[in-house]
């Protein structure tokens, strides 16, 4: 028998989905829970893998279970083919009616407000759509998407050096803004940055990435960033402090656009524009796209042109 046959034959799509869920919750009794199987049977489903394979695949201990190198070889090609095997329903599905299906979206905090605009749209057009969407930051959503667990990733595109697998679609470019309240004190005054030293901030850590970004913007303006008051990576804790009117933040200028902080969010009159790094689409190179999220690519363009002209 080839080696191809005896693959088809025995090695079945349920038991890597068995190993997979072992995997996750790293647990035999977990996994049978989760599964509705009993231990025994999950032991041999995982030990006639191995016989097939000729490979140990998992390392069993006092504390419950790990892969081994081959077993975490395996788990990873197995997300391609339960992937590959979900984009072929929707497939079939898009081919009677391709304006239906869920597209996972991921995105971060500041972009919410492009992608919330992307989906009002869409869904005006195409209500038969529905959307999952997972807020992080960007590498994270890189990683998932590479995992396969989101079609596709809006973000400021800062690159890493690993785009390999990439698609990237530069949609718009959106530079930062020193952002205060209407309220503060310094909303309609003519400032430089180098003025803002002793003032409250909230920014982003040092170490995360966009607080890396804010780092390097005052140190190419030969200034040490200030003293950062309240060091977050949540949006929504920054625009709750600027609101108060005694905080600064810098934020890309997207953020003017959301129809809940636009009637009071205020850009200082500070040109950066040097930060005006492109807002991306991203998806994976050999990942089929489905039909519903054609349309939302389709429509991340449209609404980034109409983004991109108003400046």
């Amino acid at each position: 028998m080839k080696w191809d046959d005896r693959i088809g034959r025995r090695l079945r799509l349920k038991d890597l989905h068995t190993l997979q869920t072992v995997a996750e919750s790293g647990s035999m009794a977990k996994a049978a829970e989760q599964l509705a199987l009993s231990q025994p049977a999950i032991s041999k489903a995982i030990a006639e893998m191995e016989g097939v394979l000729g490979a140990s695949l998992l390392n069993r201990g006092a504390r419950g279970v790990e892969l081994t190198e081959c077993g975490q070889l395996l788990v990873e090609r197995s997300r391609v083919i339960f992937d590959e095997m979900r984009q072929g329903v929707s497939d079939i599905q898009s081919l009677s009616d391709p304006a239906q299906g869920l597209i996972k979206i991921g995105t971060t905090e500041a972009l919410t407000v492009v992608v919330s605009q992307i989906i009002t749209q869409l869904t005006r057009k195409y209500p038969r759509i529905s959307f999952d969407v997972t807020v992080s930051d960007g590498p994270s959503l890189v990683r998932q998407l590479q995992r396969r667990e989101l079609d596709v990733v809006l973000t400021r595109w800062l690159s890493t050096g690993d785009n390999e697998g990439l698609a990237i679609e530069a949609l718009f470019k959106s530079p930062l803004a020193v952002m205060v309240g209407r309220r503060h004190r310094l909303a309609r005054k003519s400032v430089n940055l180098a003025d803002l030293m002793e003032e409250q901030w909230t920014l982003s850590p040092p170490d995360a990435l966009f607080g890396r970004l804010v780092t390097d913007l005052f140190r190419r303006r030969k200034l040490e960033p200030p003293r950062n008051v309240v060091a977050t990576l949540s949006t929504t804790m920054k625009l709750s402090l600027l609101a108060d009117g005694k905080f600064l933040s810098i934020l890309p200028v997207a953020m003017l656009r959301h129809p809940l902080s636009s009637a009071w969010l205020r850009a200082l009159n500070i040109d950066l524009s040097e930060t005006a790094d492109p807002i991306t689409s991203i998806t994976l190179k050999r990942r089929q796209s489905g039909g519903a999220i054609r349309l939302f690519q389709e429509m991340s363009r449209s609404v980034c042109r109409g983004i991109a002209v108003a400046g």
